[in-house]
């Protein structure tokens, strides 16, 4: 005789999902509102120390392999945090005068307003990217919600909503776009997409990978051809084929269309304003996210308006 009670994973997902939905929807909305604010309080974390700890992973990487070369010594006279540094530690602290938070002052969104946006030891100015990127993912968690249901899909889209969101504030802030992020989102397109019930086929999936990275390819070496110099990083391919996985080789048009009016009209904006000069390179990362993101929730309709 068959046990009736099955103890797979998925059928205790399928649970949990089942006993989400059927929660009143203000709660729903409630608890993904919640989720997507601490998820953002995390991703501003990641977004501040994710790439120190890459360059001094790099950094160690030519001091071992050249170290007649190595400028260790100067690096580490202006590496200014702590010798154990990575996502958990150390605890956040303020960068002025070092105060380590406590708990209360490390509640997304309601800390700074209770703080009036500064430190409670020092008064020094906390900057105002910390609420507003959890307002950011706490929005994108509700609105992967409304767009998809009480479903894994909604699951999978907010997590693809909050990768792009790191991404596109490293690429800003660094210009550089971490393997650690464009490669694994890239396979986990292909592994959401493998099955039933994804953003788009396998064989859209696998060929929007494959045409995403080789449009910015070709682009990148015909800039190259033409003016001699680089016009993009290789982050920038390797980003645009993670969505192109995600969302299906028929999305790549728009994502890009998308990207490149919103880069342009940033640019032109920047340039006016003398925030940067003309001839000075902007990342393209934030505005391929801001593209991947937009076309994720409404589909392709610039498609339709252009016939």
């Amino acid at each position: 005789m068959q046990p009736s009670f099955d103890p797979t994973a998925a059928h205790f997902a399928s649970r949990y999902l089942a006993a989400f939905a059927a929660l009143p929807v203000a709660v729903q909305y409630g608890f993904a509102i919640v989720f997507g604010l601490v998820i953002g309080s995390f991703l501003t974390v990641v977004v501040h120390r994710l790439p120190v700890m890459l360059e001094r992973a790099w950094r160690a990487e030519v001091d071992a392999a050249i170290p007649e070369a190595s400028d260790a010594t100067k690096f580490a006279a202006a590496d200014p945090y702590p010798e154990r540094f990575n996502l958990a530690v150390p605890r956040s602290a303020c960068p002025h005068c070092k105060h380590v938070l406590r708990a209360w002052e490390n509640i997304p969104v309601i800390s700074y307003l209770a703080l009036r946006g500064r430190c409670s030891a020092c008064g020094a100015r906390v900057s105002p990217r910390y609420p507003l990127t959890e307002l950011a993912t706490g929005a994108l968690a509700a609105l992967s919600l409304y767009a998809f249901g009480p479903t894994w899909p909604a699951l999978a889209a907010f997590g693809l909503c909050a990768a792009l969101l790191t991404a596109g504030l490293i690429d800003y802030d660094t210009r550089y776009l971490p393997d650690v992020l464009t490669l694994p989102l890239l396979w986990a397109g292909l592994l959401v997409n493998f099955g039933e019930g994804g953003f788009a086929t396998l064989h859209d999936a696998v060929t929007g990978a494959v045409a995403g990275y080789l449009f910015l390819w070709c682009v990148y070496w015909l800039f190259k051809l033409v003016r001699g110099v680089e016009g993009m990083g290789y982050g920038d391919f390797k980003l645009l084929a993670a969505i192109g996985a995600w969302l299906g080789w028929s999305a790549l048009a728009q994502v890009l269309l998308i990207a490149a009016v919103a880069g342009a009209a940033f640019g032109i904006v920047a340039t006016w304003r003398k925030r940067m000069r003309f001839e000075e390179p902007l990342p393209f990362g934030p505005f391929l996210a801001a593209g991947g993101a937009i076309t994720l929730f409404i589909g392709t309709p610039l498609y339709a308006l252009l016939g």
